[in-house]
């Protein structure tokens, strides 16, 4: 199990971010260290893996590598971005960075010395389909393969071995020296799966819960993830749903979505998906949405849906920006997060309150999904482990509403987002909804509250799960709400292979659960401090 399930992702683009030059001026400068100044924001706004888009040396975006193993210097060197990774970590925050691996820039060294030395350079190899029996349409006196057509950008050989070492030995070079966690794989779907299995070979011999997840638009996520490939992939068909299902007054559309990939039966119940609502690439969600009012409802699906969620600088404050033909800069402005012109401060406050709820609830960050009640302007799903049951409820009207559902369950709804309010319930259960509202209802006995203080307690990284873990062996263990059980064996998921544990309760001995082994096995937080999840008894 990867700390990405603990996790909210904040993603910045760096040089936009911080207003580099857009063409490289090999001027030095320590841009990014403007990360620092914005550490509270992060612990208020609950975040706990930053995820950096190219920060490595490039001729203008980014995506056009010069040299893998340099900071770009429009944002700073090698020692200052150590030292930013190096204090995120101190204050509990992972890092994932973007992996280039498709394509390089026509400044890198490699393609330079073909072009200086022709064919009698030994790197002719390195690059898809180099040949010299024509002209590129950049003037070079050979033909090369550019991605999408785009011949700035030169697709690289995946299957030659040394374009394959000299990236993984880039990658090594990453985590030994800043200490990052995972990669997001830029044009995943357009590369050699191959090339997947040796780089998660690579990263998992060195980290075991290192996280690799890949940029896919389109198509079936399964042939990217599983077995020896990737964890996880980008989320474009949920991303896209979640806004048009607002603007179009149809929630159908987002609920077949997810029943889709995560329901009984769904495609991709094993891929702990990347969920987001806009990044570098696509226009901001407020420019989506055709009433901002919508925002809130937006990330309240985001956040509790199954997978990560993952906030894009600057949309936690509800700024616009789209795409142009000409350009996709827009997308990606300079900004001082303490000091954003026009911020909705509501927004950020409400997708705070979104952190603490999610990391809080075992419910939204393991559990299976079901659909209850699917109307074209008010939803209502189900998040459940066996431990926990979620009620997520959406009104995405103008006007106050009741909503019913068949809760299918007796006691109390405590709606953790708003105030601890308190529902009776008996089975089947009407609620009110404000205008342009949602709530999290948690099923309980009436005690469970939620403290939703202003930030969450940063945790060193150093205090990893995996240092305090410990092996699991068959006897008895409390959970860490109070129910004792005890483990009676182990087992093998048929289609995964993971390792499960197998419990019964010792109340109700009849009642026999399998859960997977890390899941069982692993420390969480639990009211700002660092608690197994079972803790051995006997």
């Amino acid at each position: 199990m990867s700390f990405i399930h603990e996790s909210v992702v904040y993603n910045i683009y760096p040089l936009g971010y911080c207003g580099a030059p857009k063409e490289n001026d090999h001027k030095q400068s320590y841009r990014l260290d403007k990360v620092l100044d914005s550490m509270e924001h992060f612990k208020k706004l609950g975040v706990n893996v930053m995820l950096f888009n190219p920060v490595f040396e490039s001729s203008r975006h980014g995506y056009d590598t010069i040299d893998y193993r340099k900071i770009d210097c429009r944002l700073g060197d090698n020692a200052s971005f150590k030292k930013i990774c190096d204090t995120l970590r101190e204050n509990g925050i992972r890092i994932i960075l973007d992996g280039v691996f498709n394509h390089v820039g026509r400044e890198f060294f490699a393609f330079k010395d073909v072009q200086e030395k022709k064919w009698d350079s030994p790197y002719c190899g390195w690059f898809q389909n180099l040949n010299f029996g024509g002209t590129s349409p950049l003037g070079d006196p050979f033909w090369y393969e550019g991605w999408a057509g785009h011949y700035e950008l030169v697709k690289l050989n995946l299957q030659n071995p040394d374009v394959v070492k000299y990236l993984l030995d880039s990658v090594c070079f990453w985590i030994d020296e800043f200490g990052i966690d995972g990669l997001r794989l830029d044009a995943a779907d357009v590369m050699d799966s191959e090339f997947f299995k040796k780089l998660r070979h690579t990263c998992k011999s060195k980290k075991p819960d290192f996280w690799l997840y890949g940029e896919i638009v389109g198509g079936d996520y399964n042939r990217l993830v599983g077995g020896e490939k990737l964890d996880s992939v980008t989320n474009y068909e949920c991303y896209k749903g979640i806004y048009s299902s607002h603007n179009d007054h149809n929630y159908f559309e987002i609920a077949h979505s997810l029943n889709r990939q995560f329901g009984s039966g769904g495609i991709y119940q094993n891929i702990y998906t990347f969920n987001f609502v806009d990044n570098h690439d696509v226009n901001r969600v407020a420019s989506e949405l055709r009433d901002k009012n919508h925002l809130y409802n937006v990330y309240t699906m985001l956040y509790t849906m199954p997978g990560v969620p993952s906030i894009y600088y600057g949309s936690e404050f509800g700024i616009e920006g789209k795409r142009t033909w000409e350009s996709d800069y827009d997308l990606r402005p300079c900004l001082d997060l303490n000091n954003v012109p026009n911020a909705n401060y509501r927004l950020c406050e409400h997708i705070g309150k979104l952190s603490r709820v999610r990391l809080a609830l075992e419910a939204l960050k393991y559990g299976k999904f079901e659909n209850v009640n699917i109307q074209n302007e008010k939803l209502v799903y189900k998040r459940y482990t066996d431990n926990q049951t979620v009620f997520v409820m959406f009104n995405l009207t103008d006007r106050g509403e009741n909503l019913g559902f068949d809760a299918r369950c007796g006691g109390k709804l405590t709606d953790v987002l708003n105030g601890n309010e308190v529902f009776d319930c008996n089975g089947w259960c009407e609620i009110f909804m404000p205008p342009y509202s949602s709530r999290v209802l948690v099923v309980n006995d009436g005690s469970f509250t939620l403290d939703l203080g202003e930030e969450i307690a940063a945790v060193p990284i150093e205090n990893s799960v995996e240092e305090i873990s410990e092996e699991i062996t068959p006897g008895k263990y409390r959970h860490f709400k109070g129910n004792e059980y005890e483990v009676i064996g182990f087992a093998k998921h048929s289609e995964t292979e993971e390792k499960l544990v197998l419990y019964k309760s010792l109340k109700n001995p009849d009642e026999i659960w399998a859960r997977p082994y890390d899941m069982f096995n692993e420390t969480i937080m639990r009211d700002g401090r660092q608690v197994k999840r079972f803790e051995r008894i006997d």
